[in-house]
């Protein structure tokens, strides 16, 4: 029985890789890592505050969509207030 001759495929540019930055520009110049970073820190601010509603309650369960959402407004509001300026 002879081997099955391998299959070649046409040589392509590989993808980018999440490393590299360079072909990972946004529109306004930043790359998307950083706007996952940024993302990020919302997301883990938000849970922070999140948690600490939950803790002022006194730990009762039953209201984590509303910590979240409670957190999130408070998060979001300071937010555009810092980028207004004085």
């Amino acid at each position: 029985m002879k081997p099955k001759p391998s299959r070649t495929t046409p040589s392509r540019k590989p993808a980018a890789s999440p490393t590299d930055k360079s072909s990972l520009r946004g529109s306004r110049g930043t790359t998307l890592s950083a706007a996952t970073d940024e993302a990020a820190d919302l997301q883990a601010r938000i849970a922070k505050r999140a948690y600490e509603l939950y803790q002022q309650r006194g730990g009762q369960d039953g209201y984590a969509l509303e910590d979240w959402l409670q957190a999130e407004r408070e998060i979001r509001r300071a937010q555009q207030r810092g980028r207004a300026g004085p």
